[in-house]
């Protein structure tokens, strides 16, 4: 393992890049803290963050609006359960899964 591939814990890059998104944007937030040098375990920290992070505030919003807010609420929490499975997973597999829109404004902040 290369000084690059190395994380602050000590844990292995992927395991960690999986953990940011363990509690959405807190623990992106969290890691892109904690882990100043490891660009794939930053890259999926960010990305977390601004996945989730919007998505936490519409989810919140449409809660507010009766009816058809609360059916889009659904579809947002549903939605970004799947999601956060699938962006977990491949990020555990060590793969740096951009989405179309969060994944290049991450690989452009990190």
């Amino acid at each position: 393992m290369s000084e690059a591939d190395k994380t602050v814990s000590g844990w292995d890059p992927n395991v960690v890049a999986a953990l940011s998104y363990l509690l959405g944007w807190v623990s992106g937030l969290l890691f892109l803290a904690l882990e100043p040098h490891n660009r794939f375990v930053r890259f999926h920290a960010m990305q977390s963050v601004l996945v989730f992070g919007p998505a936490c505030v519409a989810f919140f919003i449409c809660l507010s609006i009766p009816l058809v807010g609360w059916l889009a609420a659904i579809v947002i929490f549903y939605g970004s359960a799947i999601l956060w499975l699938l962006l977990m997973f491949k990020a555990y597999q060590g793969q740096k899964f951009k989405l179309p829109i969060a994944g290049e404004m991450a690989e452009g902040r990190i």
